[in-house]
């Protein structure tokens, strides 16, 4: 499958492939978009090195405007991804308020993104990139406080720049060294998820890792 892919990666149809997966992933966080940029930048990889031994005379190898396109198109596609979930967000009103109120994890994470963009600490909406599902809740909970799009969406397009370049760095590095294989994409692929695993644990916060677990079968009194 890694050389059909890398047969695409050689026609403009990978670009649209790529963008629309990133771009709805904000909405559904269950898409493979970072798997699927890891295993086109690893085909790349692969492509752009058969042609450079074909063409090594003109001193330059042909997978270049593949690698840097890739990065563009993931990049772009993110940020356009967060600012359509940050307008449906903003003009969610009652009914998106409410379902945010019901989830935990939605109601924590827009309190620490108000704190972090009031402060001017936009770092938040950078590393929630990379943590599963991050995105969608910085996304939506900014609309949703209404933000102002200047605290907000300059992050986003850093974010989505980083994510992009490490997401694609990834896989083709990692098709440099393993050789574009199946083998090669998913060492690449684990090291997407570690950093995701790394990206949710900051978010956390410090308070939140050093709550204990109530032990099971405790009374109230007893935990408090």
């Amino acid at each position: 499958m890694l050389a059909n892919l890398g047969s695409l990666t050689l026609t403009p149809w990978i670009y649209v492939i790529v963008g629309m997966s990133v771009l709805l992933d904000v909405f559904l966080p269950v898409l493979p978009s970072g798997v699927l940029v890891i295993a086109a930048a690893t085909a790349a990889a692969g492509t752009g090195t058969a042609a450079g031994a074909v063409s090594a005379t003109h001193g330059a190898t042909a997978d270049v405007p593949d690698i840097l396109g890739l990065v563009l198109c993931a990049a772009t596609a993110s940020c356009l991804g967060d600012l359509v979930a940050y307008r449906l967000a903003w003009r969610g009103g009652d009914r998106l308020d409410r379902a945010i109120a019901r989830s935990r994890r939605l109601t924590a994470a827009q309190a620490r993104l108000g704190n972090a963009l009031i402060r001017g600490g936009g770092l938040l909406v950078l590393v929630a990139r990379f943590a599963p599902a991050g995105r969608s809740v910085v996304s939506l909970g900014a609309g949703a406080m209404h933000r102002k799009a200047a605290e907000f969406l300059p992050w986003s397009a850093l974010a989505g720049l980083a994510w992009a370049g490490y997401s694609v760095s990834l896989g083709y590095f990692g098709g440099q060294w393993l050789g574009a294989t199946w083998l090669g994409a998913a060492v690449s692929a684990l090291a997407l998820f570690a950093a995701g695993a790394g990206a949710a644990y900051a978010l956390r916060g410090p308070s939140a890792r050093r709550t204990p677990t109530p032990a099971p079968g405790a009374s109230p009194a007893a935990q408090q």
